[in-house]
């Protein structure tokens, strides 16, 4: 286990950390819930969130992935060899949403290249969902493989390919030397545009206006907490993995804040670039901000094409900026969380990065096609829901319960403060003992009461039980079933060490 990749810099890391918690939802989610949620007043919660939560776990998983030098399954076993089992359901999470996640990155690039001749017309919701993804009528009418979706999803593989068999600094590192700065550059032109559109502020005031009765609201805190876990890449491997590949004198702590205070302000230019540009698009048409201000993939996809075509010029030039910020999004994420998986069967089988790349990229390739037929996004919309939600969500949950009950958290607090310029005091246990499980603990049984209630999407309750749940419960036998295969003897005499302590 001694021959690991390492980063070649600490701003390597720090780029590639970023770039794996700045993903689409930052450009797309993000916004969404902080208007829905109270507008400026929602950022109260999410600080809090962010400081109470984020952090705290972020430099659990930095301390416990530099600390161990394995990946997410190595450092549960090597905590407690019954707890290997949680490192692999980790993985196969992030294996559930790489197989979905690489299609949406593929549409970025198919709206990259419709950018150039603003291909989608004049209604670009029946372009998106009929002439591009060709949708069925619902989950179960699976329909024919779309080749419009399919030649960009094989692109993608491909590029996350090429750029993880060059491994840690010669492939991870060097690849988000280049695309993050691209990415900020886009986001920053596409911001200053924005904000030089005529009905800018209204849509800005929609976005920040604080409405401070919603801040009592328990269901907005959740949503707080909720939208924190979904964009640092935490709980599911990621972390784990890439603290791993750390120097032994390594700033722990500074690096879980810049990571998670430079992925939240990255969020927050978003939102100005995308209601800025949402102000705009209501004024053209002589309507509220918030009637033209859609969720979630609806709009990327629809929402903001038509806000491109009504632009009062250099409309090409935007809408190829756009795709291109969330391609690059995109594909910073995907390298991670496919290197999460990846870096724990190199560990386990003592494969070479080859070999279990060419292994993993194939298998998640054939299942991601589902993806790419005529009901692709109903399933798509289901897998991600519950995944998040749940996976995630629980994940994270027994992640915090064991290592902060059935371990001893000094041993990690020690170890980040031996090596860090800021230390964490007891703050943190107490985060980490208590706020974190309780608030994933109600996060989780409301989401439970909301899914019983009221079918997610009014979808057929037979689709979210086999695709939702269905997917939630496969991750979980997965991870018991990878747990009770025998590893290299390298692997077994390396979680059979334990914990060291200092």
């Amino acid at each position: 286990m001694g021959n690991r990749g390492q980063w070649g810099s600490r701003a390597g890391f720090i780029l590639a950390a970023v770039g794996s918690a700045i993903g689409l939802g930052n450009i797309w989610r993000f916004p969404y819930t902080v208007a829905s949620n109270g507008g400026g007043a929602f950022l109260i919660p999410y600080f809090v969130a962010l400081l109470t939560a984020g952090i705290p776990i972020m430099i659990l998983e930095f301390g416990l992935g530099h600390k161990l030098r394995t990946s997410a399954p190595g450092v549960f076993g090597k905590l407690n060899k019954k707890w290997e089992w949680i490192g692999w359901w980790q993985c196969a999470i992030a294996f559930v949403i790489t197989v979905y996640y690489v299609v949406i990155i593929g549409w970025t690039l198919s709206y990259f290249m419709f950018s150039f001749g603003l291909q989608w017309g004049g209604d670009a919701k029946d372009f998106f969902f009929s002439n591009y993804l060709g949708i069925t009528g619902g989950p179960f009418e699976i329909g024919g493989l779309q080749m419009n979706v399919f030649i960009p999803l094989v692109i993608v593989w491909a590029v996350n390919y090429l750029v993880l068999i060059g491994g840690v600094k010669g492939g991870i590192e060097k690849a988000n030397k280049v695309f993050m700065p691209i990415l900020i550059v886009l986001i920053v032109i596409i911001t200053l545009r924005g904000i030089t559109l005529p009905g800018a502020v209204e849509g800005l005031n929609y976005l920040f206006t604080p409405d401070f009765s919603k801040i009592l609201d328990g269901r907005v805190w959740i949503a707080a907490y909720g939208q924190i876990f979904y964009t640092l890449s935490i709980a599911f491997a990621i972390m784990l993995t890439y603290s791993s590949y750390l120097p032994k004198k390594s700033d722990i702590v500074n690096n879980a804040f810049i990571t998670s205070l430079g992925n939240c302000s990255f969020s927050l230019l978003s939102g100005i670039a995308v209601f800025s540009i949402l102000g705009y698009m209501a004024g053209v048409q002589g309507v509220p901000v918030q009637e033209v201000a859609g969720a979630g993939i609806g709009l990327a996809f629809v929402v903001f094409p038509t806000a491109i075509s009504q632009l009062p010029g250099l409309n090409v030039i935007f809408g190829v900026l756009f795709f291109a910020s969330l391609f690059f999004a995109g594909l910073s994420s995907s390298m991670s969380i496919i290197e999460a998986f990846t870096s724990a069967l190199i560990d386990k089988f003592g494969l070479n990065r080859k070999k279990a790349l060419t292994g993993a990229c194939l298998v998640g390739f054939i299942v991601s096609t589902i993806f790419a037929t005529g009901a692709g996004l109903y399933i798509l919309d289901i897998v991600d829901h519950f995944i998040n939600n749940y996976g995630v969500a629980l994940a994270g949950l027994v992640e915090t319960i064991l290592i902060a009950w059935m371990f001893k958290l000094t041993i990690i607090r020690e170890h980040v403060n031996a090596i860090s310029d800021f230390r964490i005091g007891t703050w943190w246990d107490i985060c980490i003992k208590y706020v974190t499980p309780i608030l994933l603990g109600i996060m989780t049984i409301l989401n439970l009461i909301q899914d019983f209630t009221k079918p997610y999407e009014a979808y057929p309750i037979n689709a979210l039980w086999a695709m939702g749940f269905g997917t939630v419960l496969f991750a979980v036998i997965l991870g018991f079933i990878v747990a009770k295969i025998k590893g290299s003897n390298a692997y077994i005499e390396n979680i059979a060490k334990g914990v060291e302590v200092e």
